[in-house]
């Protein structure tokens, strides 16, 4: 079936294309602030409530090997 309307289709695709750059905007936003309130998490631990933490690295090399085995290579400790 041709579509005769091209006004109808020129609608359909730019509002399609509209959902679908919304979905991907809410996706970013939200794997943000994720990661925002992973980091901050992660410094709240370390810091036991001190002003800078004592350990450093422990929490983080054991979080990572835990993340990487659970979610793949993006949690290495560099990127946390």
């Amino acid at each position: 079936m041709e579509i005769n309307n091209q006004n109808l289709y020129k609608k359909v695709i730019e509002l399609l294309n509209q959902a679908r750059q919304s979905v991907v905007q809410t996706i970013n936003n939200t794997m943000a602030m994720t990661y925002f309130e992973i980091g901050k998490m992660i410094v709240e631990e370390e810091q036991n409530g001190n002003e800078k933490a004592e350990y450093g690295k422990r929490v983080l090399k054991e979080l990572s090997k835990k993340l990487v085995t659970e979610f793949g290579k993006g949690f290495s400790e560099t990127n946390l």
